[in-house]
């Protein structure tokens, strides 16, 4: 059969299963270890919130000596490898720090699965085999995203894409890790297409279902491959002009399908996708970087603050524009809740987002002093202009048009250090962190990533909390 008579998800399979593990350029290794850490911090931080607890709650733990297990990070807790990988998936995005720019939470989706994973295979799997189906999820989670039209017109129909396509990404890296071949790569991603969902209804309400999209789309992607392993056969014309193809139901009216397959093996996704210094919604974060460098990056004078004037899409107005603070995840969607914090804290890490610092008095005073103005001329992902006018001072403007965490404006070693560091640190002792930290950072070269393993236990449920 010729390639020109497969389907796009068969075509897309071949290259999944048949990539070299030695064939990534070196940059989108040593970008890929940088997500990987990014994720895995997040997710042990994630780990202590009550998104997260939940989860592990209604799961039913596995027994000692019980195969095909997997831990839920950051506790000493472990589960059948499904139900790790969907609350290892919620944890990784309990906190709103997990990456962005790819399905869109790509590093929450693929990492679960992926480490789901290595528990349904007795065979090793080299760091760099591991490297290869992290990229890989990166890579197609994000394709199904452009070949959907794009992240602005598939989240603006009320699709989450992080769940939507992102199950294939997870399905992808599942499918690499388990050694399926392409026809079976090719029923995951059948199965995959089934298992999408996700819809922007939390937004209205500030509900906690945003936090179970990440855990539902690696445990999906990972039960899709698992099917896939079994013999049990999935649509090859999931992404087919057909009655039922994921486009026709999911992205009708945006679709391209030819994104699908754009450029595959030369332009890698992940070398697009951010890892986030705030601890907020990305939409937020140039609107922060815009006030910090206004402010000189120190926290502001209240008394001598007139007013904050933000002029920004209609998009981003719609998804961040809240200003409900009581439940946390109504805080992290809010735009004016990040700029109010910067302005009273002199920043929008993780600290700002506990209850007693969205309580504090001054922040209701910053809050009534942000205006929103949507711009109808402003394309839904063009970054907001922030104004900032002090009393008896000419106002100040800036646009920041690519935001710290971007690739094209990357967190420093150091910083990913902190964050890491900072947020691995609630739930491990300085040695297990370390270790981890240093493991990550040599994966290429490690001849089984499950030693990294034992470095995953922490001490969550011992915690209160997190905000």
């Amino acid at each position: 059969m010729s390639a020109r008579d497969l389907s796009l998800s068969e075509q897309l399979a071949g290259f999944v299963a048949g990539l070299p593990d030695d064939a990534l350029p070196e940059l989108v290794v040593e970008r890929a270890k940088r997500h990987v850490l990014d994720t895995l911090g997040a997710a042990l931080a994630g780990s202590t919130a009550l998104e997260a607890r939940s989860a592990r709650a209604i799961m039913q733990p596995a027994r000692a000596g019980d195969a095909g297990t997997a831990s839920a990070w950051g506790t000493t807790l472990a589960f059948g490898a499904r139900d790790a990988a969907f609350v290892n998936g919620v944890a990784a995005h309990a906190l709103e720090l997990d990456d962005s720019g790819g399905c869109d939470h790509s590093g929450a989706v693929v990492l679960p699965a992926a480490f789901a994973a290595l528990a349904c295979s007795t065979r090793p799997v080299s760091g760099r085999a591991f490297v290869a189906a992290v990229v890989l999820g990166y890579d197609v989670g994000r394709r199904v995203l452009e070949a959907c039209g794009g992240y602005s017109p598939h989240n603006g129909r009320g699709w989450h894409s992080t769940m939507t396509c992102g199950v294939f990404g997870a399905a992808a890296a599942a499918s690499r890790l388990l050694g399926l071949d392409a026809a079976q790569t090719g029923a995951a991603f059948g199965h995959a297409g089934s298992f999408a969902g996700g819809l922007w209804g939390f937004i209205h309400d500030a509900s906690q279902t945003k936090r179970m999209h990440t855990g539902r789309a690696a445990e999906g992607g990972l039960l899709a491959a698992l099917l896939a392993r079994e013999g049990v056969s999935g649509p090859s014309q999931v992404f087919a002009d057909v009655w039922g193809g994921f486009f026709n139901a999911f992205a009708p009216d945006t679709q391209e399908p030819a994104a699908l397959l754009a450029e595959l093996g030369t332009r890698w996704k992940l070398l697009r996708c951010s890892i986030k210094p705030h601890a907020s919604c990305r939409s937020a974060h140039a609107a922060v970087d815009a006030a910090l460098e206004l402010l000189g990056h120190r926290a502001c004078d209240l008394e001598a603050l007139d007013r904050v004037h933000v002029r920004l899409s209609g998009f981003v107005e719609r998804m961040c524009g809240g200003r409900d603070l009581h439940p946390l995840a109504s805080a992290q969607m809010s735009l004016p809740y990040a700029l109010a914090a910067a302005l009273v804290y002199g920043h929008a890490g993780l600290d700002v987002y506990a209850d007693a610092q969205r309580r504090d008095p001054r922040i209701e005073r910053a809050m009534v002093r942000i205006v929103l103005e949507v711009d109808p001329e402003m394309s839904d992902l063009d970054e907001p202009f922030v104004t900032l006018v002090l009393h008896g001072a000419a106002p100040r403007s800036m646009q920041v048009p690519v935001p710290l965490g971007d690739p094209r404006n990357p967190l420093s070693d150091d910083a990913l250090f902190a964050k890491y560091r900072s947020l691995a640190g609630l739930v491990l002792a300085d040695e297990a962190r370390d270790a981890l930290a240093d493991a990550v950072l040599r994966l290429e070269r490690i001849d089984d990533v499950r030693t990294l393993l034992p470095w995953l236990a922490g001490h969550a449920d011992a915690r209160a909390p997190s905000c």
